[in-house]
């Protein structure tokens, strides 16, 4: 990259700090004055939210300014700690910079890795090596944030377990566990037709066993290279794309008082165009 673009990123980005600062001045803004690191908190997880959204939509004016949000939010977050005298965005900027040559020594030290599986089992074991310099859980699953949502946290978890070499010989027998958790939910829910149904331990177990099967979903998109979460996002647009387009279909009324084999023709015609 030439040094042209990179002061244009510099100018870009020294515009935004001078931004912040001016929000924080105590002539800024009321509401940005008010916010501290915790209030902000819930912003970033908003935002990134929306930028993971733009990303998948596919257009990039959007990413733009959805990731502009989220580098705003960041640098609210360190303004405000810096002015607590705990840290700032030079702080942060350091720590992830000397992260990422400690964690990369292919790239930045004399060793030679040429296949990125290498390259995740190599930052695995950085990773677990630093933990273990800093007393901290030196656990194989380590370093899983527990507020992920649950899909994305079941396949991060998975993924750790397989580079440390507790993994099946290919995407075959992960295909087959899945098959086997469903068939372990398809018995405890024999003879139930519904939630009435389910009471007691019962009920916890086929909790127990739907939850298998979904971990079992995500671990099979470890071996297909299939991001779950993104995979379920998409599923779900789907869904109501075609439940839309169903609803329109029946008209005014939407499903409301149809016959199943009604709907169920209406959901199949529905799918068959999206």
């Amino acid at each position: 990259m030439g040094d042209s673009a990179r002061d244009a990123r510099g100018e870009a980005f020294d515009r935004l700090l001078e931004i912040v600062d001016k929000l924080r001045a105590p002539d800024g803004c009321p509401w940005d004055r008010k916010q501290t690191v915790l209030t902000m908190a819930p912003h970033l997880i908003e935002e990134s939210y929306e930028l993971l959204e733009a990303v998948e939509s596919g257009a990039d004016s959007d990413v733009i300014e959805e990731a502009g949000d989220v580098m705003m939010v960041v640098a609210m977050i360190c303004r405000i700690a810096e002015e607590n005298g705990r840290f700032d965005l030079g702080d942060a900027s350091r720590a992830i910079a000397d992260k990422l040559v400690r964690r990369h020594p292919h790239v930045f030290g004399e060793e030679k890795i040429t296949e990125a599986e290498e390259v995740v089992g190599r930052w695995e074991a950085i990773k677990k090596a630093e933990r273990a310099g800093k007393d901290e859980d030196a656990s194989a699953l380590a370093g899983v944030p527990k507020a992920l949502p649950a899909l994305q946290r079941a396949q991060r978890t998975c993924e750790k377990a397989v580079a440390a070499g507790f993994a099946w010989e290919d995407a075959r027998g992960a295909l087959a566990k899945l098959k086997e958790e469903g068939e372990e939910l398809e018995a405890e829910l024999e003879g139930v037709a519904s939630a009435d149904d389910l009471q007691g331990e019962q009920r916890e177990r086929a909790q127990a066993e739907l939850g298998d099967v979904l971990l079992a979903g995500a671990q099979l998109g470890n071996y297909l290279g299939m991001d779950a979460e993104s995979a379920c996002r998409a599923a779900v647009r789907r869904f109501e794309e075609r439940f839309r387009r169903m609803e329109s279909s029946l008209g005014e009324g939407g499903v409301t008082g149809h016959p199943l084999a009604r709907l169920i023709a209406a959901w199949e015609e529905a799918k068959a165009i999206c």
